[in-house]
């Protein structure tokens, strides 16, 4: 039995908002038959409700009816028609928000993760939201997995030392989205500003007046 112990389902009901920079130094881990792999969570981006970029803003569809099941699940979907990104939705059923997770640090399965993606070195393997799935193999066949379950084959676990994670890769930076047009200028991506792993390295947004505000972190693990 490992010791990795997931995020319980409590910590997915409030907003996405209040849940993607919570998120940031825990573990996102897909079970393989070689073991785990994966790593802690470095960038994640908030899509709520009354967002037009929300998958969720057309209401249920075939595609995005997990968005409006219960919190703590996995949403997986394909992008330009190759690349896959998985999302941990949030809120109690009936309202579809997620949290996107744009990069994690590759550190468990490392061997298993280069098999699984080419990379010209270990930092790009997983420092993006397509990177992320290709190496760590994860696909609509995991859309509606149970990221709180110890037995899924992909989970969100609680890192023991998530504080001192985001001390050592802070500060915790707010930026705007990146790769949207529809509300691209509302400050709803969260990283960790010393890793490595950041996908893209942007100014820091700062909200003004009636923009949506970035939540403190209240290191709610």
């Amino acid at each position: 039995m490992d010791p990795f112990k997931p995020l319980p389902r409590s910590f997915y009901k409030p907003s996405a908002r209040e849940v993607a920079p919570e998120l940031l130094g825990h573990w996102l881990l897909r079970r393989t038959a070689r073991g785990l792999i994966g790593g802690p969570i470095v960038e994640t981006e908030a899509y709520l409700v009354g967002d037009p970029a929300c998958h969720g803003a057309p209401g249920p569809t075939a595609r995005n009816q997990v968005m409006f099941g219960p919190p703590g699940y996995a949403y997986v979907y394909l992008i330009y028609g190759f690349h896959f990104c998985v999302n941990a939705v949030c809120c109690p059923p009936g309202t579809a928000e997620a949290v996107l997770i744009r990069a994690v640090e590759a550190e468990f399965g490392l061997a298993e993760l280069q098999r699984h993606r080419q990379a010209i070195d270990q930092r790009s393997l997983t420092n993006g939201p397509g990177k992320l799935c290709e190496a760590m193999r994860i696909d609509r066949g995991l859309n509606g997995a149970d990221l709180c379950d110890a037995d899924s084959s992909l989970v969100i676990a609680r890192n023991p030392g998530v504080s001192a994670f985001r001390r050592a890769r802070g500060p915790v930076i707010t930026t705007a989205r990146i790769g949207i047009t529809k509300g691209a200028d509302l400050p709803l991506r969260f990283c960790l500003g010393q890793s490595e792993y950041v996908s893209r390295r942007i100014a820091s947004s700062r909200p003004s007046a009636g923009e949506l505000k970035p939540p403190r972190i209240t290191n709610r693990n």
